[in-house]
């Protein structure tokens, strides 16, 4: 059976959230979420019964259809409306990763209590969880404020007994998995479907999944550029401590201290060198990707207290006899963080590229395009116009969706983040780094091939590993089976935890 993870007021990291996907841990609600959500619950039904005030989405419409009030015979269908009318998603399905965060963090905002819920309906999601029973959700839709609206709807359709989920294998209509599951549909109560679609979990999901592959893909730039300086003869000197204590950022700091300890016995690097200085995108490696390290630390800050949060609207807080209307589902915090975070991994293709340009280049007793018999041979030509593409593309992707926005609902909605389109834009400047390093990974084991030297021990052990998967080549063969088998060698290459994260 596997391992549970409880569901409490406990402090969740993004590392937390990665091993509960990756182990296949089981949800449960502690008795400290059970009671939260009790109360709540409780406290909304009571203010119900004693109360004629308008409460925004509870016993009213939505966004600007806010002053339309609602009677009691049917606050039950005004929030199944609401989840049906704003199920509005189109485009790619979100990957199944990414749902089973969406799941995870959605019960977590809700079981803090605040959010005036049954429990049915938070244990209606856990089981979607437990059992592997996936929404189907689309990419597009969000605008990054009053919640991941339409995601967050798909989300939610099956309780209802409505919508798609993955299956057995395959796509089913949620009646028929309910049906089969012996599940009732849940009937919503007052301001369930509100509390189900307000809220920040698709682009916090995007973000939480980004960050563990912006982790390990930081490292993997490290651990590759190590190879290509060695591949173009560097020098050793940029990477002496002494340089960056006198500008001690961390990451800095931290990348320079790893490649020196990768190099430091590395034959090549102790050799006499004929050039006095290398090119910035060998000799700046600590500055370019120790800012992309900083950055990543500050994303990953800011992305842990926003799944510590409470991010629908209304909230009900019983101890203070106060239902309050705000504004905890505006995205901009994530937008701004996802914007960032694009950015920054955005620089380490692009550094990365440069790097493969300069090892085909017939520079420093290496090949034009470190192939023998060039001329004959194109060798690796081409895939550098394939990181280039890539770089470029990149390039478009990272123009911040955070400085946009389109007034919605008729004007009540004046300023939304974009967020939703930072998380996706985001999502595919990774993948894009992912198969910029695999390219640079297959020129600098190419190029070290040339070298009568050996690298660092360390080193040395990842290229004969690599070279199991992507031989030599000897002379011109289909490259893009080379290409997908280096991004699969990366995607595979076991790498402890507490080397990813600080």
């Amino acid at each position: 059976m596997s391992e549970k993870h409880y569901i409490s007021r406990a402090i969740l990291n993004i590392k937390d959230v990665n091993q509960i996907i990756a182990e296949g841990k089981q949800l449960a609600l502690s008795e400290e979420a059970l009671v939260g959500l009790k109360r709540g619950k409780r406290y909304l039904d009571e203010k119900l019964k004693t109360s004629t005030e308008p409460i925004y989405g509870i016993n009213t419409g939505f966004g600007s259809l806010c002053d339309v009030k609602i009677s009691g015979d049917n606050l039950s269908q005004l929030q199944e409306n609401l989840v049906m009318s704003h199920a509005c998603g189109t485009g790619e399905k979100v990957p199944k990763d990414i749902v089973r965060i969406m799941l995870l963090l959605k019960v977590q905002s809700l079981s803090y209590g605040y959010s005036g819920v049954q429990v049915a309906t938070v244990q209606r999601l856990i089981d979607l969880f437990n059992e592997d029973i996936l929404p189907v959700i689309y990419t597009q839709g969000s605008l990054g404020a009053s919640g991941d609206l339409a995601p967050l709807a798909h989300l939610s359709l099956p309780l209802l007994g409505k919508g798609e989920l993955y299956y057995k294998g395959e796509i089913r209509d949620a009646a028929s998995v309910l049906k089969e599951m012996k599940w009732e549909p849940i009937a919503l109560e007052a301001k369930e479907g509100l509390a189900l679609l307000n809220g920040t979990q698709f682009m916090s999901a995007y973000a939480v999944y980004l960050l563990k592959k912006s982790h390990r893909l930081s490292y993997l730039s490290d651990l590759i550029s190590a190879i290509s300086l060695d591949a173009y003869n560097c020098r050793l000197s940029p990477f002496n401590a002494l340089l960056h204590v006198i500008r001690p950022h961390s990451g800095q700091i931290k990348t320079a201290k790893r490649i020196m300890e990768w190099l430091e016995e590395s034959a090549i690097a102790t050799m006499e060198k004929e050039s006095v200085q290398d090119p910035y995108s060998f000799r700046c490696i600590p500055q370019v990707h120790g800012a992309t390290k900083d950055t990543i630390n500050f994303v990953t800050r800011t992305i842990k207290t926003e799944i510590n949060s409470v991010t629908d609207n209304p909230n009900v807080f019983p101890e203070d006899d106060l239902i309050l209307s705000g504004g905890n589902f505006h995205g901009q915090t994530l937008a701004l963080a996802l914007d960032y975070l694009g950015i920054a991994m955005a620089e380490l293709g692009n550094i990365s590229e440069r790097r493969t340009y300069k090892l085909i280049g017939g520079e420093r007793g290496l090949p034009p395009f470190l192939v023998k018999n060039p001329g004959l041979n194109s060798g690796l030509m081409i895939p550098q116009y394939t990181a280039a593409s890539m770089v470029s593309l990149n390039k478009q992707l990272a123009s911040p969706s955070s400085v946009d926005s389109i007034t919605s609902s008729n004007g009540q909605e004046d300023h939304v983040s974009m967020g939703a389109n930072a998380a996706t834009q985001t999502f595919k400047i990774i993948e894009n780094v992912e198969r910029i390093l695999a390219i640079e990974l297959l020129n600098a084991s190419q190029a070290l091939s040339f070298r009568n030297e050996k690298t660092g021990e360390f080193l040395q052990s990842i290229v004969d590993t690599y070279r199991k998967d992507v031989p030599i080549i000897e002379e011109d063969r289909v490259l893009a089976i080379d290409i997908e088998n280096s991004i699969k060698f990366l995607q595979n290459l076991q790498i402890d935890d507490s080397l990813l994260f600080d």
